[in-house]
């Protein structure tokens, strides 16, 4: 894929292979780093311009930049693997493009062509694959963008830096794919209606840290975050989207507005629609286009064209907005309960049939 604007590339120093190929036999995660990275700049007035693949080096920031103020700054989480016959591979990169624009949208900053957004990773990628480690780790990818015009004042910036950068890793949980715990958290909530919490931003995951380090001192791997409202309802973890296998084998997952609209949550309902076809609810004969509510609040879970349910919950969708909502567990404890992790992006998965399809655009396979 690409995007017509030329690349200028410099190539790094490398690190000897002898030294490299020790370093990625247990990477750890976030810790190690390849030799290359992009950087593409946007002005007002100008828009995409001086892209570059160059050695990975730090940013020189003025005081006054805008990142360090306002916090204009998002980013994407993706990965590229090595296959069994020594092919690369990425998981739907334009799917991390697409959700890129959005929480750029949210947070008044230039949106980047996917186009360009996808060849800048695969550029990375093409230059720096001898990073990536065979077997279960991976090479991390990290597109981000910042602010970085020099000003004090509340408004949108006037130029960013998009950059990507390449980590090699081995599993996210030092325990690799065993199940991990959770903790339900009384005193803090992620997200709320209005707010960013379907944006990438850092300041979604400093504000989840305080929780996060809650559910470690009460012996848990991740913390389950209720809705800010009424503390009730179940949104999201910490570090990945959360689905619920029924005792029918049906699945639920919260909707989408307040929490980060996942990828891999989105290919896991799609497969699951087209493994199992019955997925039409009817309420009095009628099909039911929405989701269902709790009659006992009478509220929406997040929008109604059918009478209220007797009890919480969720009636089949074809929209991909309709999720359902899952009554909390009991507060003040951990939901010891396992969950299996994701090699995608961490998103806790399940087997059965979804109650909504989630329809996408297809990506690489």
């Amino acid at each position: 894929m690409t995007s017509g604007l030329e690349f200028r590339v410099t190539p790094a120093t490398p690190v000897p292979a002898a030294e490299r190929a020790k370093l990625i036999e247990n990477p750890g995660f976030g810790k190690l780093f390849t030799d290359h990275m992009v950087t593409i700049e946007w002005t007002e007035g100008k828009g995409w311009h001086n892209a570059e693949v160059r050695p990975r080096a730090p940013f020189s920031l003025d005081p006054a930049a805008a990142v360090l103020h306002y916090a204009q700054e998002i980013f994407e989480g993706m990965k590229a693997y090595r296959g069994r016959g020594g092919e690369i591979t990425m998981f739907r990169p334009e799917e991390n493009a697409r959700r890129f624009n959005e929480s750029a949208d949210r947070m008044a900053m230039p949106r980047i062509p996917e186009a360009l957004f996808v060849e800048a990773v695969e550029k990375l990628v093409a230059l720096d694959r001898d990073w990536i480690p065979s077997g279960e780790g991976s090479l991390y990818l990290r597109p981000f963008m910042f602010s970085d015009e020099v000003f004090l004042g509340v408004r949108p910036a006037a130029h960013y830096i998009f950059c990507v950068i390449a980590s090699p890793v081995g599993p996210y949980f030092k325990g690799g794919g065993k199940p991990v715990t959770i903790w339900v958290s009384d005193n803090y909530t992620r997200a709320a209606p209005g707010g960013t919490g379907a944006a990438k931003c850092g300041g979604n995951y400093a504000g989840s840290l305080i929780a996060q380090a809650e559910a470690i001192r009460e012996g848990c791997d991740q913390v389950v975050f209720l809705d800010a409202a009424e503390r009730r309802w179940v949104e999201e973890l910490g570090g990945m989207n959360v689905f619920f296998v029924m005792d029918d084998g049906s699945i639920i997952t919260p909707p989408l507005g307040t929490i980060l609209p996942g990828i891999t949550r989105a290919s896991l309902i799609e497969l699951a629609s087209r493994w199992r076809k019955s997925l039409t609810a009817s309420m009095s004969g009628r099909p039911m286009r929405k989701a269902a509510v709790c009659a006992k609040c009478s509220r929406a879970a997040p929008r109604l064209s059918s009478p209220p349910l007797a009890r919480c919950a969720i009636a089949a969708a074809n929209s991909p907005s309709v999720m359902a909502r899952r009554p909390a567990p009991s507060r003040r404890s951990c939901a010891r309960r396992s969950w299996a992790s994701s090699a995608a992006n961490q998103t806790t998965s399940a087997a059965g049939s979804a109650r909504s399809p989630e329809r996408m655009r297809r990506g690489r396979p």
